[in-house]
């Protein structure tokens, strides 16, 4: 089902580019208090969870963005949100996010499932099936978040899901972060990937697995290269094409079994309205959320600039309430 989304934007931050970088460059939320704990993989590497909120209700898994982490600020508001609104959460770094580069030649990337699957597990281990847990995934967690709900289908471990802004098909959204203004996301999150990446290059022996030195890396000037030279080789795709091929969400959503949310924006500067998928290709669970406005990971209201409004922080746990009440 798709349908309107019920979001105002605030009307000094209609731009979409503003409500995208807004809580970036303005917002700067008070971490919540929070219990750090390091899973140990098979493959000797690790993942580091955040934890937020006590007692026995239900369980939020939250999955950040590409480049983001416990301090990006979307991730603290929400978890501060839901926290306040009754539930536990827990945020997972995905390999090499949380501080302190990971121990592996391979990272993460937009169809990493397996580590997902893992951690769902380990929670499900623990708490039981009587108490719910509920998914949440912004942007590349997203689009990751989704495609697990299509591969497990009904025996996904999840009782509940929200995806936000979720690139679902990945090619058509490189080549909209290589066009015009979008090319300072693209910029932004190279930037970051490269460094990350040299960093891994003088600890680890990556020419095991990539051709290349530190100043090829270096000359990388788009996402789309960057996925060919390196996030495919590493994560075992034969290039580009057949990594968003694989892992773009969007072929997976008539899949999904478990009631799921999607929240997006046909103004998102990180992708084509043409992203959004048509109603014959969503499952009998999925509402799409449309919102004419609200850029990236930004859905911003409020009547003044110095009080806004972080919607998604009430949209979210309204949402997951809905479910706990079913």
């Amino acid at each position: 089902m798709i349908k309107h989304s019920e979001f105002e934007p605030a009307w000094w931050a209609k731009n979409p580019h503003l409500q995208t970088c807004f809580a970036s460059l303005f917002r700067r939320p008070i971490k919540p208090s929070y219990r750090p704990e390091r899973l140990e993989l098979p493959d000797g590497d690790f993942l580091d969870l955040v934890w937020v909120g006590q007692g026995v209700g239900p369980l939020v898994a939250v999955f950040h963005g590409l480049g983001g982490s416990m301090d990006s600020p979307y991730a603290a508001g929400i978890l501060n949100a839901l926290n306040a609104s009754g539930f536990r959460a827990v945020l997972t770094h995905f390999r090499g996010c949380s501080g302190e580069l990971n121990r592996v030649t391979r990272s993460y990337h937009a169809g990493e499932t397996a580590d997902m699957q893992l951690v769902l597990s380990v929670l499900r281990e623990r708490i039981g099936f009587e108490t719910p847990i509920y998914g949440l995934g912004y942007s590349l967690g997203g689009n990751a978040l989704l495609k697990y709900l299509g591969e497990s289908k009904s025996d996904c471990l999840l009782d509940g899901a929200i995806a936000v802004s979720a690139p679902m098909s990945l090619a058509m959204c490189a080549k909209r972060l290589n066009q015009g203004a979008s090319r300072f996301y693209q910029w932004h999150l190279l930037r970051s990937l490269k460094r990350n990446l040299i960093l891994k290059m003088r600890k680890l022996p990556m020419s095991e697995v990539l051709r290349l030195t530190e100043e090829d890396v270096e000359k990388v000037n788009d996402l789309p290269t960057f996925d060919d030279c390196i996030t495919a080789p590493l994560h075992g795709f034969r290039g580009v094409d057949h990594y968003y091929e694989a892992c773009s969400s969007r072929q997976y959503l008539k899949s999904i079994a478990k009631p799921t949310l999607i929240l997006h924006a046909t103004d998102d500067p990180f992708m084509f309205p043409e992203v959004v998928p048509g109603p014959n290709e969503l499952g009998r669970e999925v509402t799409l959320e449309l919102s004419p406005r609200g850029g990236h990971v930004g859905f911003v209201a409020g009547e003044v600039p110095w009080k806004p409004v972080y919607w998604l922080e009430k949209r979210i746990p309204e949402y997951f309430e809905e479910l706990r009440a079913a």
